[in-house]
C-alpha cells in the first residue's frame, strides 16, 4: 500500500499536474488524422494484450486480467485526486454517473468480488458499446490540457472494452439468453435514477439533459426525442452483440 501511494504521489508530479487548472472540453474530429491515429494505436493495444493473454497458463489468467482493473483503479483514483487537488472537482461534473463512468467502476472491482452474472453483462454491454462510441466521436470532459488527461480518456475507455471481452474468452463469463435484453432495463432503471438527479445539481450525466456536443449521427432531434431513439439504438447494440459473442439467436 506504500508503495502504492508513493506512485501515486509520483504520478501526480509527472502527469503534467498544475494548480487552478482551466476546465473545458476537447472534441476530436471524425476521421482526422489524430483521431486514425488515436484509434489505430488503441486497437493494436487492445489486439495485443488479448493475444498475448492467450499464453498465459490458466492458473494465472485472473491475475494477467487484474492488471486492466489495477491500472483502472490507479487512473480513476488520480484522475479524481487531481480534480480535487485543483480545487476543479465538483459534484455536477465529477461524480461517477456517465456510463462509461459506471462500466470503469465495475471493471475496477469485478475481479475481486464473488462472480456476478449482472455485472459482468452489465460491463460487457455497456463497457464495450460505450467504450467504442466514445472513441468513434471522442469528447474528453474537463480537459485541462494535460497530456495525463488525454492518455487517461483512451486508457480508461479502451480498458473497459479490453477487461469484459477476456474475461469472456478466458475467464468463463458467460452471456445469459436474454441479457442483451435486460440490458435495456437496466439503463432505463439509471435513466429513472439520474434524470430528476440532472435537473437537481445542473448536471448533464448520461447526456440526458443535453445532448454532447460531438458530430454524432446517433443524436436524432432534440430533447427528449433523441433519448427515445438511443433507446432503440441501445437495443440493436446489444441483441447485435450478443449474436455476434454467442452465435446464437432470440
Amino acid at each position: 500500500m506504500k508503495i502504492f501511494l508513493i506512485y501515486f504521489l509520483i504520478f501526480l508530479i509527472i502527469s503534467n499536474f498544475k494548480l487552478f487548472m482551466d476546465i473545458q472540453e476537447y472534441v476530436i474530429e471524425f476521421l482526422s488524422d489524430e483521431w486514425i491515429r488515436n484509434i489505430a494505436v488503441t486497437t493494436i493495444c487492445i489486439f495485443l494484450y488479448l493475444f498475448l493473454g492467450k499464453f498465459v497458463s490458466v492458473k494465472n489468467k485472473l491475475n494477467y486480467a487484474k492488471i486492466i482493473s489495477f491500472v483502472l483503479i490507479f487512473i480513476t483514483l488520480t484522475n479524481h485526486g487531481r480534480l480535487i487537488l485543483n480545487g476543479n472537482w465538483n459534484i455536477s461534473e465529477n461524480l461517477p454517473l456517465q456510463l462509461c463512468s459506471i462500466s470503469n467502476l465495475i471493471a475496477c472491482t469485478i475481479l475481486f468480488i464473488p462472480k456476478n452474472k449482472t455485472l459482468f453483462e452489465f460491463l460487457f454491454y455497456a463497457g464495450i458499446i460505450g467504450a467504442i462510441q466514445a472513441f468513434l466521436t471522442p469528447q474528453i470532459n474537463y480537459y485541462d490540457d494535460s497530456l495525463y488527461r488525454y492518455i487517461e480518456y483512451h486508457v480508461t475507455h479502451a480498458g473497459i472494452i479490453l477487461l469484459p471481452i477476456y474475461m469472456f474468452q478466458h475467464l468463463n463469463y458467460k452471456l445469459r439468453k436474454y441479457s442483451w435484453l435486460k440490458m435495456l432495463l437496466y439503463l432505463n432503471i439509471l435513466v429513472a435514477i439520474i434524470m430528476p438527479l440532472n435537473f437537481q445539481i445542473d448536471s448533464n450525466y448520461m447526456y440526458i439533459a443535453y445532448p454532447p456536443e460531438v458530430n454524432n449521427p446517433l443524436i436524432i432531434g432534440e430533447w427528449p426525442y433523441y433519448i427515445l431513439f438511443w433507446e432503440v439504438i441501445v437495443l440493436m447494440f446489444t441483441y447485435s452483440l450478443y449474436v455476434i459473442s454467442t452465435r446464437k439467436k432470440v
